[in-house]
Parts: C-alpha cells; structure tokens; sequence
C-alpha cells in the first residue's frame, strides 16, 4: 500500500511489478481460460479458434470470409488456413458469391450444425470453473469489451 510518506522511486517501483499489469493479468486470464478450454473442445475434435468461428456461424450461417474476420478480430491470411481445416473437417463449406465472386461465403455443414448441440454445455462448465454467478460473468464480459474497444480506438 502507498502513503504519504512512501518515497517517490518506490511509487515508480510499485507501478513496474508484475502482479500490478494490466497486461499481466488479462495475459494470465487468457492462458488460464484456454487452458480450461482445451479438454471441452477437444471431445469435440475442435480447436479454440474453430469455436470461435463456429460460434460466429451458430448465430448467422452463410457470413463472407471478411465479416468472419471482422468479427473475430483476425485477418484473412490467419482465418483462410483455419477455415480450409474446418472444411476439410465437413464442418463448413465455402462458396463463392454468386452475385460478387470476390467474396468467400462460409456456411455450416450438417455436420456443423449438429456439433451446437454437443458445444451447448461448455458455457456452464466455464461458469463453474470461474466461479462466477451468470450476473458477475456478464460484468465482466462486459468491462473487458469496453477495455478492447478503448485499446483499439
């Protein structure tokens, strides 16, 4: 704790410790949450990135390459590799355009389709492990979109 009567280089010391980072502790969360992640997703052949992908196309199937991009924060050089791996998993298929054969539509499978079902019970399992109640879990969610939303502006 700072006082008064604590020097001004240990105020500078204080603000260079690792457990006082921002970044640390986000970096840290992030590990920790995929680390949870893995065993979920791996009953279900999937890696972290393929989830989030699928969890963009569970709510609107037959999005362009771009807006999967744009939704996930990832360029098209880091999703074209990812969604060739899902493709050839039967997960998604991707069509061109009819009307604009410059853009790639992604869409579900059957089988892509069907793995919502089996995917329905990791957000409980995040929740438990966080131990957070669903309100908590919302806030937080929530604060750490403002922060990214800040960082990127």
């Amino acid at each position: 704790m700072v006082t008064r009567n604590t020097p001004r280089n240990s105020l500078s010391d204080q603000a260079l410790r690792l457990d006082n980072q921002l970044c640390f502790a986000l970096y840290s969360a992030s590990l920790a949450m995929t680390k949870l992640y893995k065993p979920l997703l791996d009953e279900l052949g999937l890696t972290y990135p393929q989830y989030l992908a699928l969890l963009v196309l569970w709510e609107q199937d037959g999005v362009t390459v771009s807006e999967l991009g744009d939704r996930l924060n990832l360029d098209s050089g880091t999703l074209t590799p990812l969604l060739k791996r899902m493709e050839a998993a039967g997960l998604v298929s991707r069509l061109r355009d009819a009307a604009d054969e410059r853009r790639v539509l992604i869409r579900l499978t059957p089988e892509g389709r069907q793995l919502k079902a089996r995917a329905q019970r990791i957000p409980g399992c995040v929740l438990q492990a966080s131990q957070c109640d669903v309100a908590e879990a919302i806030a937080l969610t929530r604060q750490v979109q403002a922060l990214r939303d800040r960082l990127i502006a």
